[in-house]
């Protein structure tokens, strides 16, 4: 099967789906027979789920996808039809009984109740899946018990997946999987099972606990690495010895339904485009952050999957998605009455200096933009050999300082331009400047802002720990 016109890779997923509802509403009272929630209607929503929704995940990611799953010709195979077609190839192995259907009961966003029905189990496999299996470049499982992934295992062992996302209710990945993908509980669970005695009489940090389960999973399933999703502590990948931890990039509360699926989906994806393991689990640990901080699966309205591109955490470019917009963060800040400080430079190597600067800075107003110089604008100032850190590296490291709201960037030699786009209030720069040295004061003035010195702390600059370790190295 070939890629997209994306250049992508194609991507075959195996596995279970299932129809996701979501009946959504407000509770404001307890009904009068018994302590529960009354909860108002306002919408219901339908959605792929289980294997159809990694399959359209990783279709959003620009992929020709094909899903290899049970369907029946109950009412519910039938809506999924609907919702998968155009975005996805569907190759339908025979059903035994209704597909299941879940649907999540929410009032004010948070779920209440959760009704299952349909008990439909994939009955045998079909020549045509078994020849798309046989011919796929790249294959996920996504086994959520259903008996696909079985119907298939025979072919599967003979052309192991990329990637394995298993469920309590299947079972394990075939012997020479690349990836496999268990959640905490899932992990603790399979482990249990696997009958380790040294994980399953593990003591101390959960994340110690974690990291041996993972080993033994490495080993019992006989799979080239773990890697155990943890929620928003991230993931942990285990070839079976010392492990890596991938943190999450943030932290967000929002709705988690269908995050695993969107860290299968583009793990394997990336997989497929020829990224290593370690990179396409750092991709994955960021697509299912944003994933959740952008509402989750119930976001997903009437099989609504927006574009993605959700990329290993190397490839980021200065305007990373990830990246808060100081558009947004200014026009926030003023519609609250708040005051707006600017700070440019190239921060090249930060420094103490940069951070006190950037700290007291903080403190003039209710937030910060650093107006930063490109690279171009960079070596024009400082000379060939400069900057020593990439534009994409110096905005992750003032962003990664509490005290820093947001980051421009400007490709001129002086930000006039950007200042004037952005107008801030207030615009600092370090003491060691002078009143002449200051073009954008006069500019200040223009909207009623003011450009001020801060103190600078002597003898701390760039240019200054590059000599000192040009030295050192002599």
């Amino acid at each position: 099967m070939a890629g997209s016109g994306s250049g992508r890779s194609a991507l075959v997923v195996v596995g279970d789906a299932l129809l996701d509802r979501d009946l959504t509403g407000t509770a404001d009272r307890l009904a009068p027979d018994a302590p529960v929630p009354v909860v108002a209607e306002h919408a219901r929503r339908a959605r792929p789920g289980g294997a159809a929704l990694t399959a359209c995940l990783a279709a959003a990611d620009g992929r020709d996808v094909t899903l290899i799953t049970g369907l029946g010709d109950d009412p519910a195979s039938e809506e999924l039809r609907r919702l998968l077609d155009g975005r996805v190839k569907v190759i339908g192995l025979p059903l035994t009984g209704a597909l299941p259907e879940k649907t999540r009961v929410l009032a004010q966003g948070h779920p209440v109740v959760r009704l299952d029905r349909g008990d439909g189990r994939v009955r045998a496999a079909t020549e045509e899946a078994r020849e798309a299996v046989r011919a796929a470049r790249a294959v996920l499982v996504s086994d959520y018990g259903r008996g696909a992934a079985d119907a298939l295992r025979d072919v599967l062992a003979q052309r192991p997946p990329l990637v394995w996302d298993p469920h309590p209710r299947g079972g394990p990945p075939v012997p020479g999987t690349r990836l496999a993908t268990p959640a905490r509980s899932e992990a603790r669970a399979f482990a249990t099972g696997a009958g380790d005695h040294h994980t399953t009489q593990a003591s101390g940090s959960d994340l110690r606990v974690a990291a041996r389960e993972a080993a033994a999973l490495v080993r019992h399933w006989r799979v080239a690495c773990v890697a155990v999703t943890m929620g928003a502590r991230g993931a942990l990948l285990s070839y079976g010895d010392h492990p890596l931890l991938v943190p999450a990039p943030a932290a967000h509360h929002g709705d988690p339904c269908g995050a695993g699926d969107r860290f299968a989906a583009t793990a394997a994806g990336l997989l497929a485009d020829g990224t290593l393991v370690g990179e396409a689990v750092e991709g994955a640990v960021a697509a299912a952050s944003e994933f959740v901080a952008a509402g989750g699966a119930g976001a997903l309205a009437d099989g609504a999957f927006p574009e993605a591109d959700f990329r290993p955490s190397g490839e980021e470019g200065a305007g990373s998605d990830a990246a808060p917009d100081p558009h947004a963060v200014i026009a926030r800040v003023r519609a609250a009455g708040g005051a707006v400080v600017a700070a440019g430079g190239c921060f090249d190597l930060l420094h103490a200096g940069h951070v006190g600067l950037l700290q007291a800075a903080r403190r003039i107003g209710d937030c910060l933009v650093v107006c930063l110089n490109s690279d171009a604008s960079v070596r024009r100032r400082k000379g060939e050999g400069r900057p020593v850190n990439p534009l994409a590296d110096r905005i992750r490291v003032l962003l990664a300082l509490q005290c820093v709201d947001a980051v421009a960037v400007f490709d001129e030699d002086t930000p006039e331009r950007l200042l004037a786009e952005l107008r801030p209030d207030v615009w600092v720069k370090g003491g060691d400047y002078t009143g002449a040295d200051l073009p954008e004061a006069a500019l200040l003035q223009e909207w009623g802002g003011q450009a001020v010195l801060l103190p600078y702390l002597a003898g701390r600059s760039s240019t200054t720990l590059l000599d000192r370790a040009a030295e050192g190295s002599r």
